[in-house]
């Protein structure tokens, strides 16, 4: 296992060497081989499920359900990368188009186009996902034949930790005298900022793969000369509820979506738009249900919300909701912090919150809430909600409950985000699909095989027939 603990400025150029050295044997090892790793790894997982959701729910404060789920589909993300690494290849690219190309071929009248790993990733992942996020950047990573330095959640590093562990055994089973997996391949680290800071404008680390806020993403990117940086950001995201929608489930599907994990999710619900048609009933439905959330322990199964993962979170939120009263808006349910809840005691505890009539221009509106709080909106115009949606900075992804082909066909053009999910909430992701945002919200896009692409580069053999 390799892990290093408050890294110093010697040690992190130490670090840096080793992945680069690394790099330059790993990216030679076979694709069986690698496969064989990344399945090994997804076995490593669930022997370690315990464990993992342990740390999790210990060190984040995520609902042992919702814990559960994530190292599941961290599982998922292993798995498939196995097989991505197995299939992911290039193209053929025809030559002889033009009359000048004819002499410029292969065999097969086309240039071989094909993906090489781009080089060493510093990977930079947040607390909310320790699991989950840290394998979307280490399994795509590990698919492709690149080294991996990752820098965890200071608030939840034991998921990674156990990783490492994970990958130290996978390597010891899957290595061979044809194909030596390097145990620096994948190593973990924990710096303070200025430190950390080395290894983003280090050349030799060509890729930064960055989770969390816009703020901190942006000022990275800023540092990260001659890399290929990919950011998954912040966001604030809508759900779009028209009058044809099944109501019922979405009021229990919006439920989820805005509280589960506190809104500690970054396609998290923040703003519900529902027609004005449907808005008195879907109001009244919503709030009582709401209302009835498991909301406390989070090593109960039912329980939804836990606590705040910070105390300057917790200020912040409860802050926001102050601001909001005081500036006009409606408090439907919650707004206050609690000391316990069902005899579970904790300082950073906050009621699921419903606010409606929030100005425009506060934070708790324009910025990305991070926290169990959702703002209610009623419209008549469809156009004119794509239009207030499309005014945030932020654009990661939203949720559109209607039936109409005609007004998911204007959604699916004019939405201003990274995915639309149809007759469900923004907070859905699958982890083979592509997911991230514009704007704000961030650059390139996750999903294990647009996270290989990210991490490659394409090179191009093109052979002169005579």
């Amino acid at each position: 296992m390799e892990t290093h603990l408050n890294v110093n400025k010697d040690q992190m150029e130490k670090l840096i060497t080793t992945c680069d050295e690394a790099f330059k044997k790993f990216r030679h090892v076979s694709r069986s081989t690698r496969s064989r790793l990344l399945l090994k790894m997804a076995e490593g997982i669930e022997l370690r499920r315990a464990d993992l959701v342990k740390a999790i729910v210990n060190e984040a404060g995520k609902p042992v359900t919702l814990a559960d789920t994530e190292v599941t589909r961290a599982i998922s993300t292993f798995t498939i990368a196995s097989e991505e690494a197995k299939r992911y290849s290039g193209d053929l690219i025809p030559l002889d188009i033009e009359a000048y190309g004819r002499a410029y071929s292969s065999m097969t009248s086309a240039a071989v186009s094909y993906f090489v790993p781009r080089g060493p990733v510093l990977a930079i992942a947040p607390f909310n996902f320790p699991l989950n996020l840290v394998a979307h950047k280490v399994a795509p990573a590990l698919a492709i034949g690149a080294t991996v330095m990752l820098k965890p959640p200071p608030q939840a590093p034991g998921a990674s930790n156990i990783l490492a562990e994970i990958f130290e055994a996978a390597r010891e089973q899957v290595s061979d005298s044809q194909d030596q997996i390097p145990k620096e391949a994948f190593q973990v680290f924990t710096a303070a900022n200025e430190f950390t800071a080395i290894a983003v404008k280090d050349i030799r680390l060509t890729i930064l793969s960055f989770t969390g806020s816009n703020a901190v993403g942006w000022m990275l990117q800023s540092q990260a000369i001659r890399k290929k940086v990919s950011l998954e950001l912040g966001g604030n995201a809508a759900v779009i509820i028209h009058k044809d929608a099944d109501l019922e489930r979405a009021v229990q599907r919006t439920v989820w979506g805005s509280f589960a994990y506190a809104g500690q999710i970054c396609i998290s619900i923040q703003h519900v738009f529902v027609h004005k048609e449907i808005a008195s009933k879907f109001q009244d439905k919503f709030v009582a249900e709401t209302k009835n959330i498991s909301f406390g322990d989070p090593w109960k199964k039912e329980t939804l919300i836990g606590p705040i993962i910070d105390d300057r979170s917790f200020k912040r939120i409860l802050d926001w909701i102050n601001q909001a009263t005081k500036s006009g808006a409606l408090l439907l349910a919650g707004g206050k912090a609690v000391d316990e809840v069902n005899g579970f005691s904790h300082p950073r505890l906050i009621e699921p919150t419903i606010l409606k009539n929030v100005p425009k221009n506060l934070p708790i509106s324009c910025e990305e809430a991070f926290g169990p709080i959702v703002i209610l909106h009623e419209y008549d115009d469809f156009a004119k909600v794509i239009e207030e949606i499309n005014s945030s900075k932020f654009g990661l992804q939203a949720g559109v409950f209607t039936d109409s082909s005609k007004l998911q066909q204007m959604a699916a053009q004019e939405l201003e985000v990274g995915g639309i999910i149809f007759n469900d909430i923004p907070t859905y992701r699958a982890d083979n699909m592509p997911y991230g945002g514009v704007k704000e919200s961030g650059l390139g896009r996750e999903g294990i095989r647009f996270t290989m692409e990210d991490f490659s580069e394409r090179k191009t053999l093109v052979t002169w027939r005579g």
